[in-house]
């Protein structure tokens, strides 16, 4: 192949399209069994009416139907994602989950997945995202803790809660949908973070995306990981946001000192009991894969110009950073595209 797509969520479609539209061989690989990307993998209960919204796919505006509001976004997304990989007739295969890509004495990079197979490319766009890679922070005590802890992306819902006495760890919006639903049924809440959260109001125009893309950016050129998205929005008053409000959730407590068997500990001394500990603590980049490459710098980031690896013009990140979003994602992969075709046409292929 010229290119291998590795992902096949939003950016690595955006990708698969544009690379189609400029007639260079590609394959797309997903380590996922179903069409949808990160979206597959949300819980049943985040419902279309709770999404921020679906950004379109490139050259295919997706048309809600009635009724859809109360389905689950993974389903309606999920659908969505199938009936464009069929439409642009885009090889994905799946699922292939790949463990390695690293470099041939000929230039060339060798893609290995782990039911065995391999593929050789001239160029990789890795597009994987971060759900694959869910963030646990260490507490001390943690492993002492006689409850359940499970981080948010395996929330599946309330229903296991009822009757418990729960903390949530994290100041972003899985927090926020997790504090929603359970403040029905749980016996207490209690919502920590290490830092105040910061609530955004008004309108979530042009110029606040505009800034917020360009301290990203600035921060991956320098070879800096990318700060978490929440971290430079702010939460937003999203009718999530307003439901946990409503039920009195938002409380926030500062962050504990350590975890104890039966609950959770502050500085001033004072135990929170709980029965469960649910980490929304985020994610990081998911590029393990990556490793036998060595792209990252000393800061523990990947220096990018543009979609491009600094290092190692034959890789391209795409939907990391400043194009880790809905909107980015879509221009990465045109931008991606665009570049990975004029390399081809410059670097000669191997013998």
């Amino acid at each position: 192949m010229d290119v291998v797509v590795i992902g096949a969520g939003q950016a690595g479609l955006s990708t698969a399209y544009h690379l189609r539209r400029l007639g260079v061989s590609f394959v797309v690989l997903d380590g996922a069994a179903t069409a949808g990307g990160a979206w597959a993998s949300r819980p049943p209960t985040l419902t279309m009416a709770k999404v921020h919204g679906v950004f379109d796919l490139p050259g295919a505006h997706r048309i809600a139907v009635d009724g859809e509001t109360g389905l689950p976004a993974s389903e309606v997304v999920g659908r969505y994602y199938a009936d464009y990989e069929r439409r642009f007739s885009l090889p994905v295969l799946r699922p292939v989950r790949v463990t390695s890509v690293s470099p041939l004495d000929d230039g060339r990079l060798r893609v290995a997945a782990s039911n065995g197979a391999t593929w050789t490319a001239r160029v990789v766009a890795n597009a994987t995202g971060t759900w694959t890679r869910p963030h646990w922070p260490y507490y001390p005590g943690a492993a002492s803790f006689r409850g359940r802890q499970l981080h948010s992306s395996d929330y599946r819902g309330p229903s296991s809660f009822a009757g418990l006495r729960v903390v949530v760890v994290g100041g972003g919006h899985s927090a926020a949908h997790v504090l929603s639903e359970i403040g029905d049924v749980a016996a207490s809440v209690t919502w920590v973070t290490r830092r105040p959260p910061e609530f955004r109001s008004g309108e979530f125009g042009p110029e606040v995306g505009r800034s917020i893309i360009a301290d990203v950016e600035a921060r991956v050129r320098a070879g800096l990981p990318p700060l978490s998205v929440v971290a430079v929005t702010g939460l937003g008053y999203t009718d999530v946001v307003r439901e946990a409000l409503a039920k009195g959730v938002l409380e926030r407590q500062p962050m504990f000192t350590r975890v104890v068997p039966d609950g959770v500990e502050f500085a001033d001394g004072t135990v929170v009991p709980a029965d469960v500990i649910i980490w929304a603590t985020g994610f990081r980049a998911a590029l393990g894969h990556l490793a036998p490459l060595r792209l990252r710098e000393p800061g523990g980031g990947v220096r990018m110009d543009g979609t491009r690896v600094a290092r190692d013009p034959r890789i391209h990140l795409v939907g990391y950073g400043p194009s880790a979003s809905t909107v980015g994602a879509n221009r990465a992969g045109r931008d991606a595209a665009v570049e990975i075709k004029d390399f081809l046409a410059r670097v000669p292929a191997a013998a």
